[in-house]
């Protein structure tokens, strides 16, 4: 049950990015979900790391969102700016 949860927050989390972020990434309904898992994982990192969660304890929704917002920042980053074909 928490790999579906995972992957239906992961879906939300995404598209809030995306929301939050516009922009052509090229990215389909796999890509969204896989941002917002990795970036609730970064998210949990980070809070670990900055001592805001205690062990176990997993990021917010918010905090969620930020991480995505933050890895969506650096894949465009790396990513340049490439023009998609339309």
């Amino acid at each position: 049950m928490n790999i579906l949860w995972a992957i239906i927050v992961g879906l939300i989390v995404g598209a809030l990015a995306k929301l939050i972020m516009p922009g052509r990434d090229g990215g389909n309904i796999v890509m969204t979900i896989l941002l917002g898992i990795a970036g609730a994982v970064v998210a949990t990192f980070l809070g670990h790391a900055a001592g805001w969660y205690r062990e176990g304890q997993s990021a917010g929704i918010i905090a969620s969102i930020v991480g995505a917002i933050i890895l969506l920042f650096i894949y465009r980053a790396v990513r340049g700016r490439r023009h998609l074909p339309a």
